[in-house]
């Protein structure tokens, strides 16, 4: 992965100097057993300094597969055509701001479904952080105070963020700063999903509310990610869950029902945008906010 050396982050970072203070107290910098820095103001954060500690840091059970249980959840859960492509899209404007773009991913304490595209092209510069330690990132922030200098990258990817924190508008204003002029946000966030991460899943959006999220960015294009069949597929996977009490039964009942995902492939995107199962969003910095009437006047859906 061409993430960059932490040299290249250290020259990014703007926090408070905070050697006074009294380690867990207001906005502190501390170090993690593997040396990852850690910038959270814990007075203002679901979380505290103790839940970064440990082998076991981090309060969300993450669970990796491999062998025919990995195929099986690729099966019932493949990498997104769309997200693929946007991928694509977000890197072909990028390298038309800069050659070598730096792209901060926001989450990226495991690497995203489609998102090998991003992290396997040598051009790119990428920083990572997330709210809790990994091999992945450069340090451990909260995004509604991301530790970084305004103005400063190319690009940004949001996925699978957005639902999980309490202000999802503070963390896009955020976002904002931190992008160059012309600057570009790739963003995932679910529409139509279950709860996931149990107490840590808060937001949902329909793509005009995405839309609305993202109003100080030029739209370069913004859809559905995953249809209503995808989307079906969660409901069944929670109904069974709920019916037997077992997460197990939701699984099984999943993997019956696999073939509903490609009932997208027949859904026109009008449609498709009404009953998604997430939505996306490609944008560029914008000076100027959209209105609340321009957002009405650009539904996107089938109604």
């Amino acid at each position: 992965m061409p993430l960059v050396d932490r040299k290249f982050v250290e020259d990014l970072i703007e926090w408070p100097d905070a050697r006074t203070n009294v380690a867990g107290k207001g906005t502190t910098p501390a170090t993690q057993t593997d040396g990852l820095p850690i910038y959270v103001d814990f007075a203002n954060s679901v979380i505290d300094i103790e839940d970064l500690k440990g082998e076991d840091a981090g309060q969300i059970e993450r669970r990796s597969y491999s062998g025919i249980i990995s195929r099986l959840k690729r099966l019932v859960s493949p990498i997104k055509k769309s997200t693929v492509e946007n991928s694509e899209n977000f890197i072909e404007a990028l390298k038309a701001l800069n050659p070598e773009p730096v792209v901060l991913v926001i989450g990226g304490g495991t690497v995203g479904q489609g998102m090998d595209v991003v992290y396997e092209d040598s051009a790119i510069k990428l920083v990572a952080f997330d709210i809790y330690p990994s091999s992945n990132i450069h340090f451990v922030a909260d995004a509604h105070n991301i530790p970084i200098q305004n103005d400063t990258f190319d690009g940004v990817v949001v996925q699978a963020v957005l639902e999980h924190v309490l202000r999802p508008e503070v963390v896009v204003e955020e976002i904002w700063r931190v992008l160059k002029p012309e600057g570009l946000v790739y963003a995932e966030t679910p529409f139509m999903q279950q709860v996931h991460e149990g107490p840590y899943d808060f937001t949902r959006f329909t793509e005009s509310g995405h839309r609305y999220l993202f109003r100080r960015f030029h739209r370069v294009k913004s859809g559905s990610s995953g249809g209503p069949g995808t989307q079906m597929i969660w409901s069944i996977d929670y109904l069974f869950r709920g019916l037997f009490r077992s997460r197990k039964a939701g699984s099984l009942a999943k993997l019956a029902f696999f073939w509903l995902r490609y009932l997208d492939h027949l859904i026109p995107e009008s449609y498709a945008v009404d009953g998604a199962s997430g939505v996306f969003f490609l944008g560029r910095k914008a000076s100027n906010t959209i209105s609340a009437k321009e957002i009405i006047a650009d539904y996107r859906g089938a109604q």
